[in-house]
């Protein structure tokens, strides 16, 4: 471990990193070259490994604490921290938004200066936003359509209901001429698909509150939360700052996280936030279906291809398109 370099701890890109980590009750630390986290027994204590290099992101529940050497080791390793509540809703931990972002003025530039050279024009920005809805129904449409669980469940792409809300959403997307249309076009289609999913699952009397206690609410957030830290983890990889968003509002700090995490949100955390309430599912079993089904679905590999293709595509002033998958 004495020749273990920080660069090291890089070798594994974070769009190919399989982990993110929700602990509670545990003190996180740094021993022996790595990085821990110790839960006392009744007669002794317990250490196990976090595998960093292999780790985009880290959310600290109730109970926790950390050490400044872990934090240290954490950040050399890229890997996004936060602090939130029991279940890992909400986030607490302010820096750059909800998240303690590592610190590096290596990172790249071309995705940051691609971004700015659309950003400071509305009607550039009006066609990355656009792009984004676009992206976001194709992943989709991907998800749904290869998922023998999810089309078990009921959640048919093809479905009439579905095609008429996305047919409906298309056209609004194309004649949009502000940020405000394109969110309105979200919502509504997003109130579709929660009408959906609460059908497919027997829970007609669904109704979105993001402070309800009932399962599916709280899967929603938990889910959400987790899809943020992804969007996170692949801006702060491609150098963009959070406050450059294109959809919820120039003067949102860190909206882009919000823009960003909406391209996976549709296609996974809804429609399993409603199946795992539905068999009664415990928090952590909710949170390991939906982190192995972000794997399973490349999740990450999609936020990083869309977002420099955007950044790429509209800096250079050609025609925004969406990532071939």
């Amino acid at each position: 471990m004495d020749d273990f370099s920080p660069s090291d701890l890089k070798t594994i890109l974070h769009s190919k990193r399989a982990n993110m980590y929700y602990l509670e009750h545990c003190r996180v630390m740094q021993k022996d070259g790595r990085v821990l986290y110790l839960t006392e027994a009744k007669n002794e204590n317990l250490y196990f490994n976090i595998p960093i290099a292999n780790t985009t992101v880290l959310m600290l529940g109730t109970g926790t604490s950390i050490t400044q050497a872990a934090m240290r080791m954490l950040s050399q390793a890229g890997v996004l921290v936060g602090f939130c509540g029991g279940g890992g809703t909400p986030l607490y931990m302010a820096s750059e938004v909800e998240w303690l972002t590592p610190q590096s003025e290596y990172r790249p530039t071309e995705y940051l200066q691609g971004w700015m050279k659309f950003w400071f024009d509305d009607t550039k920005r009006l066609r990355a936003a656009k792009s984004l809805q676009r992206a976001r129904i194709k992943y989709l449409q991907k998800i749904w359509q290869n998922s023998r669980e999810l089309q078990n469940e009921g959640f048919i792409y093809n479905d009439s209901l579905i095609q008429s809300a996305l047919d409906t959403f298309q056209i609004r997307t194309d004649t949009a001429t502000n940020s405000q249309e394109l969110l309105l076009t979200e919502a509504q289609l997003t109130k579709t698909l929660y009408k959906y999913a609460a059908n497919n699952t027997g829970q007609k009397h669904f109704s979105r509150q993001h402070k309800s206690i009932d399962k599916a609410n709280a899967f929603l957030n938990h889910g959400n939360y987790l899809a943020y830290g992804l969007a996170a983890s692949c801006l702060w990889v491609l150098g963009i700052p959070h406050g450059f968003a294109v959809m919820h509002g120039k003067t949102r700090r860190g909206a882009l996280v919000f823009d960003i995490a909406d391209l996976i949100k549709d296609a996974i955390v809804l429609p399993w936030s409603f199946i795992c309430a539905k068999e009664d599912a415990s928090e952590q079993e909710f949170r390991q279906q939906i982190l192995q089904s972000f794997v399973d679905n490349h999740a990450l590999d999609y936020l990083f291809d869309t977002v420099k293709a955007i950044a790429l595509q509209t800096g250079s002033e050609q025609q925004t398109q969406e990532p071939t998958q």
